[in-house]
């Protein structure tokens, strides 16, 4: 079956319909509102509830929250957090009120903000913040130990003061 095409006219033969209907199209984009952001300078603000990555916190007296009961390394998906236990020596300061662990590290490049280590943390001592960029030149560094997790942190008061003697 062949299907007849109609002869083009002189005005379509020199493509200035196409060129000027590009050419509207380019100024009107030119003269509207710019929604390009300036990424370092410009930042999004995260809404209430966004799941960013995890950091840990001190309480008032700058002790460290987290008392090593491996929680969020057990309930982490995909075990982006690990942690060395104290072990059985006892901090003479504090006796065996406080158990600070060994090591703690949480691997930003596996973590997936899913905020299960927080829910799940029985002292408060995980929270999630609402940055969403990280960088790094290399995997060792976004590797987070202990005291990287506690300066971004820092200290946060507890509604319960539980070691305080009245």
């Amino acid at each position: 079956m062949i299907v007849p095409r109609p002869a083009l006219t002189l005005w379509e033969r020199l493509y200035l319909p196409a060129i000027i209907n590009g050419f509207t199209v380019t100024l009107r984009h030119f003269f509207r509102k710019k929604v390009t952001m300036l990424y370092p300078e410009e930042k999004w603000t995260m809404p209430e509830g966004y799941r960013g990555a995890p950091y840990l916190v001190k309480d008032q007296e700058g002790r460290t929250k987290c008392v090593a009961c491996q929680l969020c390394e057990f309930v982490c998906p995909p075990k982006a957090i690990r942690i060395t236990p104290p072990g059985p020596a006892l901090n003479p300061a504090t006796g065996n009120i406080e158990k600070i662990p060994k090591e703690f590290q949480i691997d930003m490049l596996r973590c997936i903000f899913c905020g299960l280590c927080q829910e799940v943390c029985p002292e408060e001592a995980i929270f999630l913040m609402r940055d969403y960029s990280f960088t790094g030149l290399s995997r060792a560094e976004m590797v987070f130990n202990m005291q990287m997790l506690l300066a971004l942190g820092g200290v946060r008061p507890d509604k319960i003061e539980k070691w305080k003697h009245k």
